[in-house]
């Protein structure tokens, strides 16, 4: 019960002016020892003033988060159901020049219900690889793999990844999965990267017949690419691309192909998203395309400056909420 200044004033006057006693009087009329005393020592001091109500302080930091900015991260979770609060929270930072931390950006969907578990849970082989590339086009990962196609059967993606950015350089949709495929796959992509003969990047890939073959294996030789073959049972020899693959079928295979065609559109839709709109963690959550282009320092760079901005404008909004 909250009391006003005349209550705590005659409060005053009874207790200091009572025959039993301080302790007993306050006892007696339920007032804590603690609080009485800083009653009279604010009334000994500042008279009736002193017992006037405190100004409560704020529970509110410095740099909490506007109301407006939790309804943004909200319409933003809402308007792309399919980005992470990781993927939401730079998506913000790029896009509307605010920014709001992952964790926060997860607390605040998740206190509206937004957080759900994960539909699929993967093993990863590993968190780090033990030769990292250190620039673009210094090694390329290439794989196939396989999608079925409803009344036409089996047919392979062939894939080129650039290690360093994770950028699909090139795929295509073969019938087969021969020699001739991955010749073809890896001579599109040196075309598409116009890579000089003083600069090609080395090739690796796993141990499927098409890579050992002898054809592959002439063809690399004439364009000077050294070809590196992953150990037999380690996957985090190709994680990359073995990444790559999980994420796109997580995708594509959600939906039915009647012919190759429908599902050559469907990658080209999701390549396209994966290059140039998925941000990847592992690249500081910039996108492959920025990396590959050397672009993602000046993202990163402008990224500091919004942070610093966001950052700034709430001290000075606290400031001149405590001030009011």
């Amino acid at each position: 019960m909250r009391l006003t200044v005349s209550e705590k004033q005659e409060i005053i006057h009874m207790v200091t002016r009572s025959e039993i006693g301080v302790n007993r009087t306050l006892r007696e009329i339920g007032i804590n020892k603690s609080t009485f005393y800083n009653w009279y020592h604010a009334y000994s001091e500042n008279g009736v003033e002193g017992l006037l109500p405190t100004k409560r302080v704020s529970n509110r930091q410095w740099n909490s988060i506007p109301q407006e900015q939790k309804n943004l991260v909200v319409k933003l979770a809402l308007d792309y159901p399919d980005l992470s609060s990781r993927e939401l929270a730079y998506k913000m930072t790029d896009e509307q020049q605010i920014f709001i931390s992952e964790s926060s950006v997860y607390r605040i969907l998740k206190s509206r219900g937004l957080i759900t578990a994960p539909a699929h849970i993967f093993l990863s082989a590993g968190n780090e690889f033990t030769d990292k590339t250190g620039f673009v086009h210094q090694m390329w990962q290439t794989d196939f793999t396989y999608f079925k196609i409803l009344g036409w059967g089996w047919y392979y993606l062939s894939t080129v990844l650039d290690d360093y950015s994770r950028y699909i350089v090139h795929w295509e949709l073969c019938s087969t999965m021969k020699a001739t495929d991955a010749v073809r796959t890896v001579e599109q992509a040196l075309g598409k990267a116009r890579i000089k003969a003083n600069a090609v990047p080395r090739l690796l890939s796993d141990n499927g017949s098409c890579y050992l073959s002898g054809e592959l294996k002439s063809y690399l030789s004439k364009r000077g690419v050294e070809h590196t073959r992953g150990k037999p049972m380690h996957p985090q020899t190709q994680g990359k691309i073995e990444r790559y693959h999980r994420s796109m079928k997580n995708i594509v295979k959600l939906d039915n192909y009647f012919s190759p065609g429908q599902l050559e559109a469907k990658m080209r839709e999701f390549v396209q998203y994966y290059n140039y709109k998925r941000y990847h963690e592992s690249l500081k959550n910039v996108t492959p395309a920025e990396v590959y282009f050397g672009t993602a320092e000046r993202k990163l760079r402008k990224r500091k400056q919004t942070k610093n901005r966001t950052l700034k404008a709430r001290k000075k909004q606290y400031q001149n909420f405590k001030l009011n």
